[in-house]
């Protein structure tokens, strides 16, 4: 299946000169839903997992049906002032600006193995954030699971000490 012809671009969001990769026409389409899942659960069906890290908020859709199917936690990975309890946080860098993410300092068990599950990478910012939040906790990062790569941002280079898993090149 050709899942290309799913994504919807829209320019200039969420400011001018971004060329945004929409899912939601991806994740309307009950075929090419269920064929995304089935990707990604047949990829990583024979590893480990313990966990699962979804950054917010479009990762939580797939993520949390990824640590359903390999019966593992799911672990929110949230921006500032959402968590509840005490939090680990890290800035990064992205594509047109910075941020901060945060886990909860108690999300994963140390030695656990975590799939860590986002919609798209770009620049790699959030995905490295990430892996740094789980590995603070203590956890192996046991590889990263993306829809959209937009390869020109070069982002799988900063994670090249991981697995990396994209259903789509751009």
């Amino acid at each position: 299946m050709d899942l290309k012809t799913f994504i919807r671009d829209i320019p200039d969001f969420p400011k001018t000169g971004i060329l945004f990769k929409d899912i939601t026409t991806l994740l309307k389409d009950s075929k090419a839903f269920k064929y995304s899942v089935d990707q990604f659960i047949s990829y990583y069906i024979d590893k480990k997992i313990d966990y699962v890290a979804a950054v917010e908020a479009r990762g939580y859709i797939m993520g949390g049906i990824l640590a359903y199917n390999f019966n593992a936690g799911f672990v929110p990975i949230r921006k500032p002032g959402k968590l509840p309890y005490e939090v680990h946080s890290i800035e990064y860098t992205l594509e047109y600006g910075s941020n901060i993410l945060e886990v909860h300092k108690d999300a994963i068990n140390p030695g656990s193995r975590v799939l860590i599950f986002d919609d798209l990478i770009a620049t790699g910012g959030s995905a490295f954030a990430t892996a740094k939040l789980i590995e603070q906790l203590g956890g192996e990062v046991s590889g990263f699971a993306f829809i959209i790569e937009l390869s020109e941002l070069k982002g799988r280079e900063k994670l090249k000490d991981y697995d990396v898993f994209s259903l789509i090149v751009y």
